[in-house]
């Protein structure tokens, strides 16, 4: 009645506990004991892997929607049970039906009035159907995905055995998965020829569910009827996807089942499908074999296409791993990119036949994709390295690859110039966002591109706009520029071009530039092409640089009005030219050298003046910075200190007092340096403090040298601090300098060495005191570009 060839999975469960207690003796039982309790250890962990990966599915339902991190979406899943007082796989079960809309989820739906919950109710329907539904999509075989089914669904139901029919390509029934069936039975039923009539046949036959009990309902015979018993009832359910037959689920129980509820009847229907899901992905072999005969309706199909093709079949090792895939037929336009003939790789393996297509992303990769998903590739350009007398070399192809049973079909034709310089201009034109069109006025037919199609936000099965309409997608306030366009093109018949703000449909406002020109034939214009490209981003840019230009002169006005009127506050203080004083047997000259630009204008003074008691106050001082803020600080520490001069302090009192005054009594903290001396002429003592200056320098009988120096820090530090106060005894003929940093300060040099350099340059006993503070000026080697002041005292 029935062949059978191949091999089967060994008896799992019951069925293997009692094969191994059939032999007597207590070592044996034992044996089989040991086995039994093994056997219920992996039933279990298979079970808990099958609900492990519904809650996987079930977090990253979370992840997806929530946008969370896989240990957030396991708390929130958590959470949500808690608070909602379900288990975790109840609720975990209700977020995969929410989201697949599927027939699993339609058959568990916990709503419906006539919910039904079998065996002990542990597990609600909703559980077991998305439980086997997880066990169905991560087996690794038919055979394992009956298991599932069986342990997650059936057995609450009261099913002892499953069995998976295969509908091979020449109509034989193939035993592709079993649960609950002796080994030697299934071994059996391996394969069953067109012609046997079995329950499962006439469930295909009819396309209908069948349902048989007992020996008088019993018409056809099938696997597990000598075991099962005469009042066995089994159901046949032909296993179909999107239309096509591709099995049988074979359902069978001990005995009678009496009526089943809807529910049941739904979920027996889902299950169906999944098992056509699994044939589909899955396929099982047949008994000729991976690499036997290829169809004979495949290869009448291949030989009518119109492009090369092959078909390929996959090739399993040892272990039942994929290893490679048959090359089993090409039709007559069949082309290598390699240049040899077709009769060289018939028969081969594809990676024989192109090793180096199992690159890393490579076709080889795209094949297996397709064989294990059934989701058919296309590409437009897809990269073919092959081997040419040793010599890599690369083939840009048009590549289609589907699956039609257990069999690929691999189309390709090398890439030709026309389509490589089409491609090209594609992309050029998505990445320019330009679109082309062309309207015969003749027939007026508009063709439009589907870059401009996408420019206007128009779908595919939009009409193209006539250039004559084009106004009315345009801003009202544009209509005037585009009539001059169509008037120039089509009544004085010459190119034309020009920008209007585009209204599109999806409400979004863009900037388009249109350019066409007339297409003349024997001086009747036919037609006119153009194109149309989106300057959105090149207009708001000129914009945005227009409002950056607008408001950098602003602020260069600003700028330059308020370096013109700091620089007028402090030439009203300083004065740029020299300045001469000859009083209380004192001769003093003073120089002034601003900044050279006029944005470092800075706070650099310097006071000589003849104090009514008959004492010359001499001052020199830099306060920190540079623009208004720092001459105003200036002005105020220049008149503050020309103030406490009139109340006869002396130079360290004045400074200490100054301090404060920087430190406490302004708006922001003010930080200076300062020398401050007062020129007693009755016994020509000069009695100075420091606060943080570079030291004057003493010329006396030619030669320069540095006064001893008080201590002192930076005016405006310290709101306390206290300046020491030093005696310089002058003699006729002696020569003062006084200066501030900007005379020798330089970036590459500390200020100790910028100091010898400025004693090695003063030229003792040459020149007028005016003509030595000239060649100090002239000759300094300072690069700071900052304010200098200059004072020379000379002693009569």
């Amino acid at each position: 009645m029935t062949g059978h060839t191949g091999s089967v999975p060994e008896p799992t469960g019951q069925e293997a506990r009692s094969q191994y207690l059939a032999p007597s003796g207590a070592g044996i039982g034992r044996l089989a004991a040991t086995v039994g309790r093994l056997q219920d250890l992996l039933d279990d962990a298979e079970s808990s892997a099958d609900v492990r990966v519904l809650i996987a599915l079930a977090r990253g339902v979370l992840m997806e929607r929530l946008h969370i991190a896989p240990a957030d979406a396991a708390r929130q899943l958590e959470e949500l049970a808690e608070r909602s007082g379900r288990p975790v796989l109840e609720l975990a079960a209700d977020i995969v039906n929410e989201i697949a809309g599927d027939p699993v989820g339609r058959a568990g739906d916990p709503g419906r009035q006539d919910q039904h919950r079998a065996g002990s109710g542990a597990l609600s329907l909703n559980v077991r159907l998305r439980a086997a539904e997880a066990g169905v999509l991560t087996a690794s075989d038919v055979h394992a995905a009956a298991g599932s089914l069986h342990r997650q669904a059936l057995e609450p139901l009261g099913a002892t055995a499953v069995a998976i029919w295969a509908l091979a390509a020449d109509g034989s029934l193939l035993l592709a998965g079993h649960s609950g069936f002796p080994a030697a039975e299934a071994r059996s039923w391996r394969h069953t020829p067109p012609g046997v009539q079995t329950v499962a046949r006439q469930a295909i036959r009819t396309r209908t569910t069948l349902w048989s009990t007992g020996p008088a309902t019993l018409r056809a015979p099938s696997i597990g009827e000598r075991t099962l018993g005469e009042q066995a009832t089994r159901v046949a359910i032909p296993a179909q996807l999107g239309g096509r037959l591709l099995g049988v689920l074979e359902i069978c129980w001990p005995g009678p089942v009496g009526e089943l509820p809807q529910p049941v009847h739904r979920q027996l229907q889902a299950l169906a499908e999944l098992c056509a899901h699994t044939l589909d992905v899955v396929p099982a072999a047949g008994p000729d074999s991976l690499g036997g005969a290829v169809d004979p309706g495949l290869v009448d199909l291949l030989d009518s296409l119109l492009e090369p093709a092959l078909i390929l079949q996959p090739r399993r090792d040892e272990a039942g791993g994929l290893a490679d895939f048959l090359i089993a037929h090409v039709n007559e336009r069949f082309v290598d990119p390699s240049g040899r003939p077709a009769a060289a790789i018939l028969g081969l393996p594809f990676l024989s036949a192109y090793p180096m297509a199992a690159e890393d992303g490579g076709l080889y990769e795209r094949i297996e994709r397709v064989h294990a998903t059934g989701e058919p590739f296309h590409h437009d350009r897809t990269v073919l390295r092959s081997l040419i007398a040793g010599i890599p070399v690369t083939t840009a192809l048009m590549v289609g690859i589907s699956r039609l049973g257990g069999s690929l079909v691999l189309t390709w034709h090398p890439e030709d110039e026309e389509a490589r310089l089409a491609r090209l201009l594609q992309h050029a034109q998505r990445l320019g966002r330009i679109g082309g069109f062309e309207e015969n006025l003749l027939t007026g037919e508009v063709t439009w591109s589907a870059e401009l199609l996408e420019l206007f936000a128009l779908p595919t099965t939009a009409r193209p706009v006539p250039i004559r309409e084009l106004s009315s997608h345009a801003h009202p306030d544009d209509v005037a520029a585009i009539s001059r366009f169509v008037r120039t093109v089509l009544h004085h018949r010459a190119p034309a071009s020009t920008a209007f703000r585009l209204l599109r449909s999806d409400g979004v406002q863009r900037y388009i530039r249109i350019v066409a020109e007339p297409v003349l034939e024997d001086g009747t214009m036919t037609a006119v092409r153009g194109a149309c490209q989106d300057v959105s981003a090149q207009h708001w840019t000129e914009i945005a640089l227009a409002a950056t230009r607008d408001r950098l002169e602003h602020t260069e006005r600003e700028v330059e009005e308020g370096n013109r009127m700091t620089l007028r506050l402090q030439r009203a203080i300083m004065p740029v030219e020299p300045t001469l004083i000859d009083a209380s047997g004192l001769r003093i000259a003073t120089r002034y050298r601003p900044a050279e630009k006029g944005h470092l204008v800075g706070g650099d003074w310097y006071d000589a003046l003849v104090l009514p008691d008959g004492r010359v106050l001499l001052v020199v001082g830099d306060v920190a910075g540079h623009g208004i803020d720092a001459a105003t600080e200036m002005v105020a520490l220049r008149n503050a200190l020309r103030g406490l001069a009139a109340t006869g302090a002396t130079a360290a009192q004045m400074l200490n007092w100054l301090g404060t005054v920087a430190h406490h009594l302004s708006g922001n903290v003010v930080t200076a340096t300062v020398i401050c001396g007062i020129y007693d002429p009755e016994d020509r003592t000069l009695r100075w403090s420091r606060a943080g200056h570079p030291p004057p320098l003493l010329v006396r009988d030619g030669v320069t040298t540095v006064p001893p120096m008080p201590e002192g820090i930076l005016l405006g530090t310290l709101g306390d601090a206290r300046y020491e106060e030093q005696t310089l005894q002058l003699r006729p003929g002696d020569v003062l300098l006084m200066y501030t940093d900007g005379l020798i300060e330089r970036r590459d040099r500390d200020i100790e060495e910028s100091l010898q350099d400025l004693i090695t340059l003063v030229r003792p006993g040459t020149g007028s005191l005016e003509e030595q503070l000239e060649h100090l000026l002239l000759h300094s080697s300072a690069d700071t570009d900052d304010d200098t002041c200059l004072i020379g005292v000379e002693v009569r």
